[in-house]
């Protein structure tokens, strides 16, 4: 979920800049590159995405795995931000 975020971030900061994406995993930080001007509720999404996805590539962070209920409610919340970010394009 996190990658698919990030590369549609990405592809809105090089539309928006008409350069590179900075080379960052932060996605409240590419959505700030970008302008975007995203509800309060996508941007707290996408903070708690980031928080998954340090956790996966850092095991010592202390974030709990989600339960399969809120893991499934994240996965829909997230498809609606990416399906956003792609008619934005």
């Amino acid at each position: 979920m996190h990658l698919a975020l990030e590369k549609a971030l990405k592809a809105h900061v090089c539309r928006h800049t008409g350069d590179l994406a900075p080379r960052t995993h932060n996605l409240v930080r590419l959505a700030e590159a970008a302008r975007l001007a995203l509800p309060a509720a996508y941007v707290e999404l996408l903070a708690e995405t980031n928080e998954f996805v340090l956790s996966g590539r850092y095991p010592d962070t202390t974030t709990p795995a989600p339960s399969p209920g809120d893991a499934e409610v994240h996965r829909r919340r997230t498809e609606e931000i990416f399906q956003w970010l792609i008619r934005e394009l």
